[in-house]
C-alpha cells in the first residue's frame, strides 16, 4: 500500500495577511447603492487603507457600492464586497490607494 503525502501551505494568521493596518472604529456611514437611490445607514466596525468591515441590517448590499463617510476628506469610496457573514460585510476599496486614510477616519470617530 502506497501512501501519498499532500503538500499544502499553512494559512497565514489574519494579521499577517493584511496589506495595511486595521483600525478599530465605530460609527455610522452611508451606503449608496446606485444612482438615484437613497443612501442606507451602516455601522463601520473597523477600517484599513485597503478596506472596511461593515454591519448593515435590512439592506441588500450589491457586490459593488459607494461608501460615504461623513466628516472625512475624500470620504466617498468605491467598494467591492470581499466576504459576507450574516449582516456583516468585508469590502475592499477599489477606487484608489490612499495611505493614511484609515488612520484619518479612526481619529475622527
Amino acid at each position: 500500500m502506497q501512501m501519498t503525502m499532500l503538500k499544502f501551505k499553512p494559512r497565514a494568521k489574519p494579521e499577517n495577511r493584511r496589506r495595511s493596518e486595521r483600525h478599530a472604529t465605530g460609527g455610522l456611514a452611508k451606503i449608496q447603492l446606485g444612482t438615484g437611490s437613497l443612501p442606507r445607514d451602516c455601522w463601520v466596525s473597523d477600517i484599513s487603507d485597503g478596506g472596511v468591515r461593515l454591519h448593515a441590517e435590512g439592506v441588500g448590499i450589491p457586490d459593488e457600492f459607494v461608501l460615504v463617510l461623513s466628516g472625512v476628506n475624500g470620504g466617498r469610496r468605491q467598494c467591492r464586497v470581499a466576504w459576507r457573514l450574516g449582516h456583516e460585510i468585508g469590502a475592499q476599496f477599489v477606487d484608489r490607494v490612499e495611505p493614511g486614510f484609515a488612520r484619518q477616519v479612526a481619529a475622527r470617530r
